[in-house]
């Protein structure tokens, strides 16, 4: 496995002069046919006019990182740290969600509550030690070339929310989808395969 290696999008130079979706959530829309996306909700974690980053928020694998990754030496320790499918893009690499800021560490805080990680050195330390209520190992991403989300967004593929960390971190998975739609009072059930909101 390799350990995702982020790059800031949005530099000091350019943020300023250009509003950024990010962070934000993207909820997919019932007409969104791609089975990578469908029914997913995803923390857009960058967003500028290079393109688009973010993680797949619902999407367990049912394994555990020890179970699945070689360190050398060897683990020592299975915590329990779940494995979470990310995205479709590099699925070998891997980065951890968490609620809380680690110290001594080179995680970034992509919205008040919720950090993301791509430290081998802390994956390991967390599938050693003690479990940390609520991190998780999300391997591969989202990702979006220069104005591909812009059309996508254009084309009524996804609904767009300010984070939640309850949302992200607290609220089941096979319940997820249908909760972000609901916190931005829309009922799942009068959203049609089709554009938009009817």
């Amino acid at each position: 496995m390799q350990v995702l290696s982020y790059h800031r999008i949005v530099t000091d130079d350019d943020a300023a002069d250009r509003p950024t979706l990010a962070p934000a959530m993207l909820v997919s829309m019932p007409q969104l046919a791609d089975p990578n996306f469908r029914h997913t909700v995803i923390l857009l974690c960058e967003y500028s006019a290079d393109g688009a980053w973010g993680l797949v928020l619902n999407r367990p694998t049912g394994k555990t990182a020890a179970s699945v990754i070689e360190f050398t030496p060897p683990l020592e320790g299975d915590s329990g740290l779940e494995i979470w499918t990310g995205g479709p893009v590099e699925t070998q690499r891997g980065a951890l969600l968490l609620p809380e800021e680690p110290l001594g560490d080179d995680a970034f805080e992509v919205s008040p509550g919720i950090f993301v990680s791509s430290s081998a050195e802390l994956l390991r330390k967390l599938i050693e030690g003690p479990p940390v209520e609520k991190a998780r190992l999300l391997m591969g991403y989202a990702g979006w070339d220069a104005k591909q989300l812009d059309r996508e967004l254009t084309e009524s593929s996804w609904l767009i929310s300010d984070v939640a960390a309850e949302i992200v971190f607290d609220t089941n998975p096979a319940e997820m989808w249908e909760a972000a739609i609901r916190r931005l009072g829309v009922d799942p059930a009068a959203l049609h395969a089709s554009s938009g909101i009817h």
